[in-house]
């Protein structure tokens, strides 16, 4: 039995305020890869306005290609993955997509990096591309490291610039794919208060994938949890912790444990399911 979720309005100082942000629907999709072993078979989601989800599973269940049919890399073989009622296609500019790994140009600064895809839109001017990028790399705190290349940047910096090359042409959602897996304890903890904090700030809609229980119930609205494939998705879990959250104090409530263990409860039941 699914758990009932209820998903948040947008935050309050969100700048989409004035115009509604794109929702997010998956109906009646079914996927193979190319072989013909099915992944999802009927798979059906919807994702509210500024929520943040969090999708976890298993190895194999299908958790990244569920966010490749989000963005529109890969097409579903039958029904419908819309953002707005409008079928997605990856050049959509109201997509954003962070990778398990930074895939910074390594001949571009960090302000270069974060300027590329302002670039690409060709809206902006030059210098507006630019303090537009120097903008975000300040909400990510490396203003100082705008002119280094990415060999001169540690593993966390990396990623904070390939988090602000993804929201500096301010997406209305952002995937993410366990963008945060290769960094060390410390810097994963920092990183998930700092997206947490911009998150409240844009207010974009967040379709986040790990494999990390923790990360999900502190990051999360909403837990959606995936089954082996081609289940789709098991249950989903509404996460009532009072937001802002910070780490260690959230991770410190008896509802976090609780919430917790509910998961890994859920996880081990369906690791455990046979394929």
């Amino acid at each position: 039995m699914p758990y009932p979720s209820r998903p948040p309005p947008p935050p309050a100082e969100s700048p989409f305020r004035g115009r509604e942000p794109d929702g997010l629907r998956l109906s009646g999709v079914h996927f193979s890869h190319a072989d013909g072993q099915p992944v999802f078979q009927g798979l059906d989601l919807a994702v509210a306005p500024g929520e943040f989800v969090v999708v976890l599973g298993p190895s194999g269940c299908g958790k990244s290609t569920l966010l490749n049919l989000l963005s529109g890399f890969l097409p579903p073989d039958r029904g419908r993955v819309e953002l707005n009622d409008v079928a997605v296609r990856p050049e959509m500019p109201e997509l954003g997509y962070v990778f398990q790994s930074p895939h910074l140009f390594p001949w571009l600064n960090a302000l270069d990096n974060v300027r590329f895809g302002l670039r690409m839109q060709g809206l902006l001017t030059p210098r507006q591309q630019a303090d537009k990028a120097l903008h975000y790399l300040r909400l990510v705190g490396l203003e100082a490291a705008a002119h280094k290349l990415p060999h001169q940047l540690s593993g966390g910096m990396r990623q904070r610039v390939a988090l602000a090359r993804a929201l500096a042409p301010e997406p209305a959602l952002l995937l993410a794919d366990e963008p945060f897996a290769a960094l060390d304890a410390m810097s994963r903890r920092h990183m998930n208060e700092e997206l947490l904090r911009l998150w409240s700030a844009l207010g974009q809609t967040v379709v986040f994938v790990t494999h990390d229980i923790d990360e999900a119930v502190f990051l999360a609205d909403r837990v959606v949890v995936l089954g082996r494939a081609p289940r789709g998705i098991d249950c989903e879990l509404l996460i009532d912790l009072p937001r802002p959250r910070q780490l260690p104090q959230t991770q410190r409530l008896p509802r976090f444990h609780a919430l917790r263990d509910q998961l890994l409860d859920r996880i081990d039941h369906v690791t455990t399911q046979p394929a």
